[in-house]
């Protein structure tokens, strides 16, 4: 009978260990998901191209300007530089 109950008892805490354990995991990755939308929330910030488009236009805006903010954020230079 002893050990029977010891084993039941070792199984209980084994039991509680592993549904803890995936609590954790479930908040981590709930936490995870909203530090990720967090940090793309900014997407709906982007401008569409051109001096007219800008808070503090430049003096001067040329084909070579305009070309390049287009392209932005492409790595490649436009074709007009």
């Amino acid at each position: 009978m002893r050990i029977s109950t010891s084993v039941v008892f070792a199984c209980g805490v084994v039991s509680g260990l592993a549904i803890l354990s995936l609590m954790r995991a479930a908040a981590l990755a709930d936490a995870a998901g909203s530090r990720m939308s967090h940090r793309h929330s900014g997407q709906d910030r982007v401008r569409q191209a051109g001096p007219a488009q800008m808070k503090s236009p430049p003096p001067s805006w040329d084909e070579v300007d305009e070309a390049s903010d287009e392209s932005f954020p492409a790595s490649d230079p436009p074709s007009t530089y």
